[in-house]
């Protein structure tokens, strides 16, 4: 036999308390109206009666777009991000956010998953989400088909934010990346290394180096440990190393490090190495890296106010909000 479900009135009889205020711990918006003594018997209870939010019942009293208003999406660029220390720290962000504000993150999905008519109908709509945020998926939009998809959400879902990457539209949590390359050559300049060489993504980083050096700077593509341990070697190759290395990111100074050490190049003596990111791992690493710090928990953490706010908004109305970078000097350089 069908054991019963355990109602929010069960838990209130069991708490001694009344049933509103069981709603209140559940969701979330007690606030200073619950005692703590209060608020932990309750959970005690709910813990020991299996107590599970009845999903149907919700819906049926709030109605579908209410009940899923407190739902966000999140899309990202590909799985690999899975796997970067970088995007990592936004996802961190983005959930920890929703948990402070009592929401849930509904789904984390891959750009091109959404090609499928099917599952975007499933997922991208009012009765599912609330908000939906787009982490870095600028690198896999690469013709109209793309961007229609991009549109097609933004139809979809009035609180859409981009984070790490700007859509014409749409409200954005970025970086300046021009300036936080900028910030870095300058440093290595003002320490007297004016020979640079740059490795790393061929984007606006580079246009923040050439806004501080004289001479022609010599450019290597690259957005991983791989890439900036190969790009080593075309310096290698090309016969002359520069006094001073900036990495468009952390992932690719490792990469540079880890092939600096195996030539017996050391740094700073003889190649000072400075990058952009400052993940975890960048003050254990030997040396320690010097490295502008870009608020990754910060981005993911705005995205999610943004939409709690109902400040994402879009045309005119969209933000395009910038946050602050800050050189963090270690070893390297």
């Amino acid at each position: 036999m069908e054991n019963k479900q355990v109602t929010q009135n069960d838990v209130a009889r069991e708490a001694g308390v009344t049933r509103s205020m069981v709603s209140y711990v559940i969701n979330g918006t007690e606030g200073r109206s619950v005692a703590p003594e209060t608020r932990q018997r309750i959970l005690e209870v709910i813990d020991r009666l299996g107590y599970r939010p009845n999903k149907a019942a919700q819906v049926l009293q709030q109605g579908e777009v209410a009940f899923a208003s407190k739902r966000i999406g999140v899309v990202l660029r590909d799985p690999d991000m899975f796997r970067r220390p970088y995007y990592a720290e936004i996802l961190a962000g983005i959930h920890t956010a929703a948990h402070e504000h009592n929401y849930k993150v509904s789904f984390i999905r891959f750009f091109e998953e959404f090609k499928d008519p099917v599952l975007f109908n499933e997922l991208v709509h009012e009765e599912e989400i609330g908000g939906l945020i787009l982490i870095a998926t600028d690198q896999c939009i690469k013709g109209a088909e793309d961007n229609r998809l991009v549109q097609r959400m933004k139809e979809r879902i009035q609180k859409v934010v981009c984070v790490d990457w700007k859509f014409d539209g749409l409200s954005s949590v970025t970086f300046d990346r021009r300036d936080a390359a900028k910030k870095a050559a300058a440093y290595v300049i003002e320490k007297g290394y004016t020979d640079l060489s740059y490795i790393g993504e061929l984007d606006n980083r580079v246009d923040g180096i050439e806004d501080v050096i004289v001479s022609k700077c010599q450019v290597f593509g690259a957005f991983d440990m791989k890439g900036g341990y190969e790009a080593v070697a075309e310096i290698q190759n090309s016969g002359r190393f520069p006094r001073a290395i900036v990495c468009g990111s952390d992932e690719v100074a490792y990469g540079v490090l880890c092939h600096l050490n195996k030539l017996n190049i050391s740094v700073p003596a003889q190649v000072a190495v400075i990058s952009i990111d400052d993940l975890e791992a960048s003050s254990y690493i030997t040396p320690p890296l010097t490295t502008v710090n870009v608020q990754k928990q910060g981005m993911g953490r705005k995205a999610v106010e943004l939409i709690v706010s109902g400040t994402a908004g879009q045309g005119e109305k969209a933000l395009n909000i910038e946050l602050p970078t800050e050189l963090i000097t270690r070893v390297s350089a």
